[in-house]
């Protein structure tokens, strides 16, 4: 059984892009910032006009994590140990994500990572983030 996100008509770019191995946040023309997770208007600015998304480098560092050592849902239950973190992108916006390609006992605040994708189900695809090996 796979935990799938939620989506939505506001979320749905973001996941398109996904499925195709880009990450994404929103942007704005108006006062020219980016931000995550997607919203109906600027954050910054209030404006709700030429919110449009921007391909991000991939890059980024682990700002927080912590090792999952109990499943907290059933689907869960074959994975842990695993890491959830959040993770600073270069270009600034921090996401919720998980760590993979390394022992979870490696991971640490300030470690490079890039962004990789997985299917999950029925073409759901996620960003994880792994070390830049």
């Amino acid at each position: 059984m796979a935990i799938v996100p939620g989506y939505s008509e506001l979320t749905r770019p973001y996941w398109e892009h996904a499925r195709e191995g880009r990450l994404v946040v929103q942007h704005c023309a108006a006062c020219d910032r980016i931000w995550h997770p997607p919203l109906p208007v600027c954050p910054h600015c209030r404006s709700a006009a030429g919110i449009g998304w921007r391909q991000m480098s991939g890059e980024g560092t682990v700002y927080t994590c912590t090792v999952v050592t109990h499943p907290t849902h059933a689907a869960f239950a074959d994975q842990v140990p695993y890491v959830v973190a959040i993770v600073e992108l270069a270009e600034g916006p921090r996401l919720v994500t998980g760590i993979t390609g390394c022992a979870p006992g490696d991971v640490r605040v300030g470690m490079a990572v890039r962004a990789c994708f997985r299917e999950i189900a029925g073409g759901v695809t996620l960003p994880y983030f792994e070390p830049p090996f």
